[in-house]
């Protein structure tokens, strides 16, 4: 009774889960003419001259997806959010934002992860203009020359204000339409860094990792698909969090016995001694 229970919970669970992907419009795909047959296998069928992609196979790779964000997050692991196309930009700043990692929204400069020191450099530039506005040197230079330094800030700040705090090249990319983000795919592939990515009808599936057919071109889906891998980086690093916690507690205790014990070994000594 209580399997039969638990089964229609979790079945309940999965239509619900369907019923957003449908509202969001998920199952769009591409026109029939612009398809990857490679996509084939994710293809339910097609209407009106576009593809529906296959959301039972959505929710199970999604969930995979989400699985396997979740175990790289909780060792500690950083995830790159890539999405560029207009559609994309503010969930893709948004959810990165919220779970705390590096994005990249509006262009993708080449050489960004495989000539990733210079690009550093450049973030440790902007940092430093940064510096210098907070402390007031700004004030005293010539109106021009600091109006001039802002618009370099400015400028900085929309190419590389989501990876002033990544210090290292990720570990994961995660990417809205692999296809327009052809660069970044072909960068992480030469660098051996996993690829999760949002694969719309028209996109090659064998150079992602771990992808999910999906709507690509929706604010919805999009915003959708990419606050899921957002709560899978925010239980990662909540996990990861817990266990910090526990074994610093555990040698805290371990350092409190180790004391107790050798106390009571110098007693023993001692009574030894006077005996």
């Amino acid at each position: 009774m209580l399997d039969c229970a638990a089964e229609e919970e979790s079945s309940l669970a999965n239509n619900i889960s369907m019923k957003a992907l449908l509202e969001a419009g998920v199952h769009f795909g591409h026109q029939t003419r612009r398809w990857d047959p490679r996509m084939r296998d994710y293809i339910f069928t097609e209407r009106n001259g576009i593809h529906i992609i296959d959301l039972q196979k959505t929710v199970v790779m999604l969930n995979a997806a989400h699985e396997w964000v979740v175990d790289l997050a909780a060792s500690g692991g950083t995830i790159l959010f890539v999405g560029t196309k207009k559609q994309a930009q503010e969930a893709i700043e948004e959810e990165a934002s919220r779970c705390g990692m590096p994005y990249v929204n509006r262009r993708w400069l080449g050489g960004l992860l495989t000539n990733f020191q210079t690009i550093q450099g450049r973030v440790d530039h902007l940092v430093r203009l940064e510096d210098r506005k907070l402390k007031g040197e700004f004030e005293w230079l010539p109106k021009k020359e600091a109006l001039k330094l802002q618009e370099e800030i400015d400028r900085l700040n929309r190419h590389l204000g989501g990876i002033k705090e990544m210090t290292a090249l990720p570990d994961a990319l995660y990417i809205v339409d692999p296809a327009k983000e052809y660069l970044a795919v072909a960068e992480a592939r030469r660098l051996g860094i996993a690829i999760v990515a949002l694969v719309d009808t028209n996109c090659n599936p064998d150079l992602i990792d771990h992808a999910i057919p999906a709507n690509d071109d929706a604010i919805r889906a999009v915003r959708l698909l990419t606050s899921r891998v957002a709560d899978a980086v925010a239980e990662g690093k909540a996990m990861r969090e817990t266990a910090v916690a526990d074994l610093g507690e555990a040698a805290l205790q371990g350092v409190e016995y180790s004391g107790a014990f050798e106390a009571f070994e110098d007693h023993e000594n001692g009574a030894e001694r006077e005996g």
